[in-house]
């Protein structure tokens, strides 16, 4: 065969290939199958900034994620354990939001009804998110305090108030020259300068009765800074509402009731205290994180501070917040749709979604990176590495305990009968001790 020859074959053969190739039907390519389509339902309480921040939430979640609907439901916070117990059981809701363990039943009780959440993981409702990734944003102690439960985790809490701070009326203070309290002899000085001064020392909504003992749970925090060991204190014996620490502090909430709250104070309504404060003509108002908002919104110029109720003489002892933790996210164990329902719990856990969930709602932060912005937050956040969770937040009485066991300064007059401390803590003993004797 010629080169001229060979040559022409060989072109001849590939022009061939070539046309085959170009004919041949293509092959095609595999492609991914389309995601599963996933409703995810989603059960959260009423609170309106809440609701609105979740609506909105959801939106871009299911933006991000198309194959996942979110079906919220919203019910009334007085009615959210029943309807949770419920739709767990029916196995028909996957992320919950619950309010933080408390109260939860110890081994030194005797008799007691275990909380909801802790008979719904008794009865293996809820799911155990040991090891999550997504906890690791948040704050290990709110993790501990307020979701673990036998050393497992099964809730993330999302966000903290305190109930035991006072607001200050800056302005007063410096007009005075008074220094700001950090003990309790300093206090009783301080409203001693205000009352000379014809400035009412303290005002609290004493209409409705809880804020003025709410407003006195600093000073219990400081005569027992260790909350949970006064509560197994007072279950086992080893602390009495009688003993020589307790009349102190009986003896400091009859003074806190009688001198240093305003003279009509108990017709002040809880929601009108904060505006009666913002119009400046009080030094002092003991309170929860919750009234800041509302003080602002009274009188936005109003200048105000929030510390620590100095109960004790000792200035280590007026340290902490108390307080509690509020809602938080909790899985249904049963869920079919696990995947959908976590990938829901890390998308919210992602620091600037929180940070935005925060600023809607002005809880008190559980992730370390994340900042109240307002008023409330700027004076809370010195304190925060001394928050502490509050003595009703562990306490279960004894079943038969009389309606006097309890550590309320509104026993004392004029919101109460009380005029005797030794009387009165004899009597507080006397109710608990009856619980006591009835379930030994």
């Amino acid at each position: 065969m010629s080169k001229k020859l060979y040559l022409v074959l060989t072109i001849v053969v590939a022009l061939s290939m070539l046309l085959t190739a170009c004919g041949a039907k293509a092959t095609p390519t595999s492609q991914p199958p389309a995601a599963e389509k996933v409703t995810l339902r989603v059960l959260v309480h009423q609170n309106p900034p809440m609701v609105a921040f979740m609506e909105e939430f959801n939106k871009k979640f299911q933006e991000k994620y198309p194959n996942i609907t979110v079906d919220m439901a919203v019910v009334n916070a007085n009615e959210l354990s029943t309807v949770t117990q419920t739709r767990l059981t029916a196995n028909d809701v996957d992320v919950v939001d619950m309010f933080g363990f408390a109260n939860g039943a110890q081994p030194y009780m005797k008799q007691v009804d275990p909380p909801n959440w802790q008979q719904l993981i008794d009865a293996g409702l809820l799911m155990d998110l040991t090891g999550q990734p997504f906890l690791k944003n948040y704050d290990a102690s709110a993790i501990q305090d307020a979701g673990t439960y036998n050393g497992k985790v099964y809730e993330i809490n999302l966000g903290r108030v305190s109930y035991s701070g006072i607001y200050y009326n800056k302005d007063l203070f410096t007009a005075n020259n008074v220094k700001v309290p950090t003990t309790w002899t300093e206090l009783v000085t301080a409203c001693e300068t205000f009352k000379t001064a014809g400035i009412p020392c303290m005002t609290a909504g004493g209409k409705d009765g809880w804020p003025i003992f709410v407003g006195a749970y600093g000073l219990l925090g400081s005569i027992y800074p260790d909350q949970a060991a006064l509560v197994e204190g007072l279950w086992t014996g080893s602390i009495k509402w009688n003993d020589a620490n307790s009349l102190v502090m009986w003896e400091r909430m009859q003074v806190y009731a009688r001198d240093m709250m305003e003279e009509g104070a108990s017709g002040i309504a809880g929601d009108a205290a904060p505006g009666r404060f913002a119009s400046g003509a009080v030094a002092m108002f003991p309170g929860g994180t919750w009234y800041g908002p509302a003080i602002d919104a009274a009188q936005p110029a109003f200048k105000w501070g929030y510390i620590p109720f100095p109960g004790s003489d000792n200035a280590d002892d007026n340290k902490y917040l108390f307080g509690k933790y509020d809602q938080g996210w909790v899985v249904a164990a049963k869920t079919p749709n696990k995947d959908a329902a976590l990938l829901y719990l890390t998308e919210f856990s992602d620091p600037a979604n929180y940070q935005a969930f925060v600023d809607a709602v002005g809880f008190i932060p559980t992730q370390p990176t994340a900042k109240l912005s307002t008023g409330i937050g700027a004076e809370v956040a010195p304190y925060l590495a001394n928050f502490r969770v509050g003595y009703e937040q562990y306490w279960i009485a004894p079943k038969g305990a009389g309606q006097f066991a309890n550590p309320w300064a509104t026993y004392f007059k004029p919101f109460g009968t009380d005029d005797d401390p030794k009387t009165l803590a004899d009597k507080v003993q006397g109710d608990l001790q009856a619980g006591l004797n009835a379930v030994k």
